[in-house]
């Protein structure tokens, strides 16, 4: 049972092409019939009761009726040209008030930062204009400075021209935001109309922390203070600060608070953070080129003058070479009307600023200028302003040394949130004031439930109970052991015993039911290409290999020289995967160890089409509403690459499972789509001859081939990665775009689908209100903090170690096959424990971390090459992006990710 061996017979209506359609005959289908999110049918009642508190403070309003009214706002320059940056905005906007504030009735705004404010009550006019003057420090600050502090007469010019900055500001009524639309959603009475009022509220926060000086990062506020930085590396800064929002719920208006961290490039002098980027001691050791490319856009502050600027590049000489023209007088000094002298900068600021330089005279100088007209600074005087965000991904030793610095266990999580909230000063916020809003200064108390771990089967017909969240394979076997009869060993590490190592995985698979003949053969790279490219290494040892086997192998163990990041790994998994069509595990060990070789050898099993274990209930085919009648489990996820990166696609990635009843093997199929576009566009996609290329036709065609010729009459759809706003786009684009791929088929009886959205990236957390621990794992709550009529609930299924747990939020947007609340809870948490990797239950359902784990492995195919190799794209909107190659058909089915 499990294996991926189907019936021997196929269906006509899923194995041929559809019929050929004639040009002149349009195909009119039947309107899929409209699906709308679903409420809560209930609440669940299975499980151990436990006493909790959760980062949620109770928000009282006792003006209901007060109505926010919105207007629209357009600031723009002397010129017209309109302000972009919501520093300035935020900062004219502030000046406007001080200035005009009896002709608004003293009311005080509530302002986005960027074209709409909000009062409580009406201005006295729908319309205004007005003309605001910033100072010149004030202006300055914004980011758009002009001072050059180089050329002597634009010095002077600017100095003047900037002592102030005139803005014209339009504001004209837009809306009226009733606050009590809250109350009425509370009251499970048109909870969409109460989004304005959360999000003015919303607002309100983002203003009073703009307020306080803090960078903002969309609900989370983090002030400039050194006691709340903690340095990552490579010039990173870790910024410990505040999410803080308003949500409705159950037990009413609540405003989350929770810890938060973001990051920044590391304040102070530029050639300090250039020498940690760059992993240098000394400046004649900078990249100046990739110096370059790192520091354009970032602010510094100068400090001959005190002022900020925007880098926009580096001098092509360095400081005592860079020449600019001056006019100087006939004693030598700078004057307007003299004569027109070239000067290098660093003589510049020496003999007529009388600015000594100590480091700067062999660097390249910080261009704050134009294109055209670039305005130089010696880089010692140039430091990088406090809390500039950096968005890079970052390197493993960085996300390793911020995981670590940023970890708060339960105890101290709850005194630094409550110390937060009661720090805030919110009740004195004049906006809620005039509300009469005001929030608790404790944690709500509510009560959950601790699910039963569920009970799995392993070798030997042996039951295994995992214990907190927990169990292993100590003297146990697998349920379904692969065999290995022909396989190899690679190794590009030159420090690794491979001979060691085949030995020790013989042994240890032999414990765990696994038969490992010894490898064919041990390949060492040649030393010689040890210093080629990524892909000419692979290559080459590819060569080898085909050259000396005698036909492909079963199964390739790879040793990498590094664990994280090796750039060998792409290309290894691309050539293994999809041309030699042999699946393959890549390790690097550091400590040789009967565990170690136990996770190996979980993952070998699970890519060979072996099975670990299985619920209890899976093996003995007892799974209420899944073995009754042919159910397909999918797992969708989207990856984006780093922010701002428009020519990285994104890669969509979806797991199906298979051999049903099973719901513990899955397939997976991936392709690259449009950057940043979250919404997976190639779920069904009709080509031009009329077959379907989409991911649904692969996977509905491989659950109805390994599981005995049935086809699936219900689909449970788990869908990571997409925010409240996005839950109808599920339904509309994603979910029809499945049923068009299932009537492409040639079905006409639609299945039934369950649509659950698991969330991570959110700020709820929970806590044990007599016990300093984390909640136990199985934990689950469908009370008091959950929304007011949607059908969510909060579970954390691992048992957390290290920090405080984070629970996945589930939100079930459509449940036409009818789980109860109870068994809908423990179908999820059951999916935590069929996660083939490991023997721990895992934080989210395993279909959704498989395709994580299969859009993650994919994306490296396309990582190592070279733009002008890729020769397949596919255009999306205007960008072209390539297209992952297809895995061998001899792979395809497997379970290569784990």
């Amino acid at each position: 049972m499990g294996t991926d061996g189907g019936a021997d017979h196929t269906s006509p209506s899923l194995d041929l092409p559809p019929p050929t359609i004639p040009p002149n005959v349009k195909v009119v289908r039947e309107d899929l019939p409209n699906r709308s999110i679903i409420t809560r049918p209930g609440f669940g009642t299975s499980g151990k009761r436990i006493s909790l508190l959760a980062n949620h403070f109770k928000v009282s309003i006792t003006n209901p009726d007060e109505t926010f009214y919105q207007y629209s706002v357009a600031i723009s320059f002397e010129d017209n040209k309109a302000v972009e940056s919501k520093v300035l905005g935020r900062k004219v906007i502030d000046k406007l008030y001080q200035t005009y504030s009896s002709e608004l009735a003293g009311k005080r705004f509530a302002y986005d930062g960027d074209a709409s404010l909000y009062t409580v009550g009406p201005l006295p006019q729908n319309n205004f204009e007005y003309t605001v003057v910033l100072e010149e420090s004030i202006a300055k600050c914004s980011g758009n400075p002009s001072d050059n502090g180089t050329q002597i007469e634009s010095y002077k010019r600017s100095k003047s021209s900037l002592h102030s900055k005139t803005f014209k500001v339009e504001i004209s009524y837009a809306a009226k935001v009733p606050l009590n639309s809250i109350s009425h959603a509370l009251q499970k009475a048109d909870p969409e109309k109460a989004q304005d009022a959360l999000r003015v509220l919303d607002i309100v926060l983002r203003q009073d922390a703009a307020t306080r000086g803090c960078l903002l990062v969309g609900q989370s506020f983090f002030h400039d203070d050194s006691r709340t930085f903690t340095d990552v590396g490579g010039g990173v800064t870790g910024v410990r600060g505040f999410h803080s929002s308003f949500r409705p719920t159950l037990g009413g208006l609540s405003l989350n608070m929770d810890a938060s961290t973001t990051l920044i490039l590391t304040p102070g002098p530029v050639v300090d953070f250039l020498l940690v980027n760059q992993n240098v001691k000394e400046t004649r050791y900078i990249d100046w080129a990739k110096a370059k490319k790192m520091l354009k856009n970032m602010r510094v502050k100068a400090r001959h003058n005190n002022l900020e600027f925007k880098i926009t590049g580096l001098s092509e000489k360095p400081c005592n070479q860079q020449l600019f023209s001056i006019k100087v007088n006939s004693g030598g000094s700078p004057e307007g009307d003299g004569e027109t002298v070239e000067i290098t900068v660093y003589d510049y600021f020496v003999k007529h600023r009388n600015i000594e330089l100590i480091s700067s005279s062999y660097m390249p100088c910080i261009d704050v200028g134009k294109p055209k007209r670039p305005i130089y600074l010696p880089i010692e005087l140039c430091s990088l302003v406090s809390l500039q965000r950096y968005t890079k991904a970052l390197s493993v030793t960085q996300r390793a040394s911020l995981v670590e610095k940023s970890r708060q266990k339960p105890p101290e999580k709850i005194r630094v949130v409550t110390d937060a909230i009661k720090n805030s000063h919110y009740d004195e916020n004049p906006v809620f004031v005039a509300c009469g809003i005001s929030v608790e200064k404790h944690l709500s108390q509510l009560d959950g439930r601790v699910l039963d771990a569920p009970k799995l089967k392993v070798g030997n017909g042996e039951d295994c109970l995992p214990q907190n969240g927990r169990w292993n394979f100590n003297n146990k076997k697998l349920l379904n052991p692969s065999q290995i009869d022909h396989w190899a060993l690679v190794n590009f590490s030159a420090r690794a015993d491979c001979s060691h190592l085949s030995r020790e995985l013989i042994n240890c698979g032999r414990n765990k039911g696994i038969h490992i003949e010894r490898p064919y053969a041990i390949f060492e790279e040649d030393p010689q290409y040890r210093k080629a490219s990524p892909v000419t290494r692979v290559e080459k040892m590819v060569e080898h290999i085909t050259a000396t086997l005698p036909g492909p192998p079963e199964f390739l163990l790879c040793v990498l020289p590094e664990r994280k990041n090796c750039d060998l790994y792409g290309p290894w998994k691309r050539k293994c995967l999809c041309n030699l069509g042999v699946v393959t595990q890549c390790v690097s060990p550091i400590k040789i160890n009967d565990q170690y070789l136990t996770n190996v050898l979980l993952k070998m099993n699970s890519k060979l089409g072996g099975i670990n274990s299985l619920l209890a209930i899976e093996n003995s085919r007892r799974i209420p509403l899944i073995t009754d009648k042919p159910t397909m489990i999918l797992g969708m996820d989207v990856s984006h690459g780093s922010p701002g990166r428009s020519d990285i696609p994104s890669i969509a990635a979806v797991v199906g499972s298979r051999s049903w009843p099973l719901i513990s093997r899955y397939r997976a199929a991936v392709r690259t789509q449009s950057s940043r576009v979250e919404m997976i566009e190639s779920l069904f996609k009709p080509l031009a001859n009329g077959e379907d290329d989409g991911i649904m036709r692969e996977l509905l065609k491989d659950f109805y081939e390994t599981s005995n010729g049935r086809k699936p009459t219900q689909i449970i759809i788990f869908r990571d990665g997409v925010s409240e706003s996005q839950f109808t786009q599920v339904i509309d684009i994603e979910l029809n775009q499945i049923i068009k791929a299932y009537q492409h088929l040639g079905e006409t009886e639609i299945p039934k689908f369950t649509v659950i959205v698991a969330q991570k990236n959110h700020h709820t957390r929970l806590f044990q209100a007599s016990a300093s621990e984390n909640v136990p794992p199985g934990t689950v709550v469908d009370t008091n903090i959950v929304h007011p009529t949607n059908y969510d609930f909060y579970m954390c299924s691992q048992a957390g170690k290290i920090g405080t747990s984070r629970p996945a939020h589930y939100h079930v947007l459509l449940d036409e096959i009818g789980f109860s609340p109870d068994d809908m809870q423990n179908l999820i948490h059951s999916l935590s424990y069929v996660y083939q990797r490991s023997t721990t239950a895992i934080s989210i359902v395993a279909p959704v971390c498989y395709a994580h784990l299969a859009a993650q492995q994919m994306s490296q195919f396309i990582k190592f090459e070279d733009s002008s190799e890729q020769k397949n794209t596919t255009t999306g909107g205007s960008i072209p992006f390539p297209e992952l190659p297809r895995l061998h058909k001899n792979v395809a089915g497997s379970m290569f990710f784990c």
